[in-house]
């Protein structure tokens, strides 16, 4: 079996440099873009398993980046950001980046963040089949679609992840360290913002009721 085939869209040849070599290390196959139409060029010649993609590129951003390599078939994203500002964040998950990570960050990090998303992605094959409602939305876990009031929404992979772990458990609380353990398989508790930051996404898609917030605990699905 071949090792996971990582892009690495990058225009600082520092970091790209740094970033590749790591992966290397690490056992993945790694290949490296300095502008995003190139980096859109290569995914697109390549089909790896996972993009590393920085926000601010050259010729074209991340955003619009992420966007056209997911117009064929859902890839995933971490997303690079050297800024730690919430609303470039949710627009970055908002066009399907799984997850992000604000420079500078430590290798180690890094690596631990791919490899999750690669075992969520794996993991995604076996969650169970069915459908779940909350309300006027509905999730089909066989087609991995989402509908409010019987109209088809885009969510993302991970959302819709977020959203199926909540709704198949209505009215159960879940903590952010639960959720980031069970949707991201982060088990170190670090990522609490992103978890904030895809249930706001959600309810901008589905209702601010989908998902109810327990102050000082978690979160937990509307069954209503």
């Amino acid at each position: 079996m071949s090792p996971p085939h990582i892009v690495v869209i990058e225009d600082e040849a520092v970091i790209a440099a740094s970033v590749a070599a790591r992966l290397r290390s690490e056992g993945f196959t790694a290949t490296v873009a300095g502008t995003g139409p190139a980096g859109v060029d290569l995914v697109e010649r390549l089909r790896p398993d996972l993009v590393v993609l920085d926000l601010m590129l050259p010729g074209m951003d991340g955003l619009e980046v992420c966007r056209r390599i997911q117009r064929d078939r859902p890839i995933p994203v971490l997303m690079l950001t050297a800024r730690d500002d919430e609303a470039d964040v949710l627009v970055g998950l908002a066009v399907g980046a799984d997850d992000y990570l604000t420079k500078p960050f430590s290798p180690r990090e890094l690596v631990a963040r791919i490899r999750t998303i690669l075992r969520r992605v794996e993991g995604r094959r076996d969650r169970g089949a069915g459908r779940v409602r909350l309300g006027d939305v509905e999730l089909d876990r066989d087609a991995r679609q989402v509908r409010l009031a019987g109209e088809l929404v885009h969510l993302t992979a991970t959302e819709f992840d977020l959203l199926q772990h909540l709704g198949s458990r209505p009215g159960v609380v879940c903590t952010r360290a639960q959720l980031l353990d069970k949707v991201w398989g982060y088990r170190d508790g670090s990522g609490v913002r992103t978890v904030d930051s895809h249930i706001r996404s959600l309810r901008r898609k589905l209702g601010r009721d989908v998902v109810r917030t327990v102050h000082g605990v978690g979160y937990a699905a509307d069954p209503s």
